[in-house]
């Protein structure tokens, strides 16, 4: 008996080491999620089909029109939230990493997100009663996530953590909480509880977080932006990416591609600077 425990604890040692040694510590993996300029409103352009390779996206849904399934890293072309979505603000922030990375480091996202959610959405212990309550519209669009879009977030980045490190997340939302004081708190909330259940550093794992489309655009929720701003009074290791100049939709609610390429290269030169690295 006692030979089969020894024989027992050997094979969860050689398994635990052989994950270990999988993971690629020059893949760097980055979670995305938000609201509807996260999961991307405008269309995409050919432009914005030419990737590097190096530059891939974990597929949180099913897509088979696209043919990609569930749980699988491809090249970072769009949609890179789910199958119908457009560019997102992650398209050209990944793009500007490995344009200033070096050639052996590679770049994923994931990105889980919801048109028209409150934050309250990413709430993993009162998701439900939000969801219980909210249009059919957007319940819709969570039962694309199994009815809990937090939940496969951390499903998803679990599945990552086997192949790469988890170096930050990217969060787009505050439109549907316009006002909301108490945002940013709710925000720290959804921050730690992703650092609890990845087993990750609050030092070692920044947040960003994009301004809404800006006064200057004639954003109808630009009011938000003030609030936003002090998300680094609550949360230390989190930075606020301007959309000041970043071009919006008639609607002045949602980014043009343009706006959303150069705000994802905002937040990826905020992060490139966060990595240590210096600008080619």
């Amino acid at each position: 008996m006692k030979r089969i425990r020894v024989v027992v604890a050997f094979l969860a040692f050689l398994s635990s080491s052989l994950d270990c040694f999988s993971q690629d510590s020059k893949f760097y993996i980055f979670l995305c999620l938000g609201q509807s300029n996260m999961e991307g409103n405008a269309k995409f352009e050919p432009i914005d089909t030419l990737v590097d390779p190096r530059f891939q996206v974990l597929e949180a849904v099913d897509c088979p029109a696209l043919k990609r399934t569930k749980g699988s890293w491809y090249p970072a072309v769009p949609p890179l939230a789910r199958c119908k979505t457009g560019l997102t603000p992650a398209d050209y922030f990944g793009r500007t990493l490995i344009e200033n990375l070096p050639k052996d480091v590679k770049v994923g996202v994931i990105n889980v997100a919801v048109g028209g959610c409150k934050i309250e959405l990413f709430d993993k212990d009162n998701y439900q009663s939000y969801v219980s309550s909210a249009p059919n519209w957007l319940q819709n669009t969570v039962k694309e996530y199994d009815g809990n879009p937090y939940g496969r977030l951390v499903e998803m980045a679990k599945l990552a953590q086997k192949k790469g490190v988890i170096k930050g997340i990217l969060l787009h939302q505050g439109e549907s909480n316009t006002n909301d004081a108490t945002w940013p708190g709710k925000v720290k909330n959804v921050y730690n509880n992703l650092l609890n259940d990845l087993n990750l550093q609050s030092g070692s794992v920044p947040l960003l977080a994009g301004e809404v489309v800006h006064a200057d655009q004639g954003g109808i929720c630009a009011s938000m932006n003030k609030i936003i701003a002090t998300l680094p009074e609550v949360i230390p290791n989190s930075y606020v990416i301007s959309s000041s100049g970043c071009e919006d939709t008639t609607d002045n609610l949602h980014f043009s591609a343009a706006g959303y390429r150069e705000l994802g290269k905002r937040y990826g030169l905020k992060m490139l600077s966060l990595l240590g690295y210096k600008l080619k």
